[in-house]
């Protein structure tokens, strides 16, 4: 994938493997799961493997999470973008082949809005270069920040669905938003 984004504070590129030790300080922090299923890596090792699948996408599917990079201090605040979900494993509410947005980003940057500004984005994106007809969404009931997220960038609730993670199930919020309503 060699799209490059950029918004007023943020810079929006492809996960590299030299972004190992912060995708470590991202996927290890409970906060950061708690909406996840709490199940944050616990070794380099695997915050690598979550590299390699997302580089792996690039290659196979042409899209995948954004590294996010905060452009005045010049650090890996998180990721943002788009996936494309292909398989089973991949599945939400009973869909398979869709395209979703999501973020996902350190703690001490929560609450600055970078979530929404690299959403905005990661839209304007995935509607105008990439020509995708409906771009979903899903957050947890219980993740405030993120479902107002979703809804500050236009994507409609359309339900509620169990989710279940290894050991416990919760309830999701399903989002949808197709290219002929994006913008109105």
């Amino acid at each position: 994938m060699k799209h490059q984004l950029e918004t007023e504070r943020l810079f929006l590129r492809e996960i590299k493997n030299s972004d190992l030790e912060a995708m470590f300080a991202l996927d290890s922090n409970t906060e950061v799961h708690k909406y996840l299923g709490n199940k944050p890596v616990k070794t380099l090792i695997e915050a690598q493997k979550n590299i390699d699948f997302i580089r792996q996408q690039y290659k196979e599917r042409g899209i995948g999470r954004f590294a996010v990079i905060e452009k005045k201090s010049g650090n890996f605040i998180g990721w943002s973008g788009l996936k494309l979900n292909i398989d089973e494993k991949e599945a939400l509410n009973g869909f398979q082949n869709f395209i979703d947005i999501g973020y996902r980003f350190i703690p001490k940057y929560w609450n600055k809005g970078y979530g929404l500004e690299s959403a905005i984005t990661c839209l304007e994106f995935g509607f105008n270069t990439m020509n995708y007809t409906t771009i979903y969404g899903a957050a947890d009931v219980k993740n405030i920040g993120s479902n107002k997220i979703l809804k500050k960038i236009g994507l409609q609730f359309i339900n509620e669905f169990p989710y279940k993670f290894k050991e416990e199930t919760v309830n999701v919020n399903w989002y949808e938003l197709k290219k002929e309503n994006y913008g109105k």
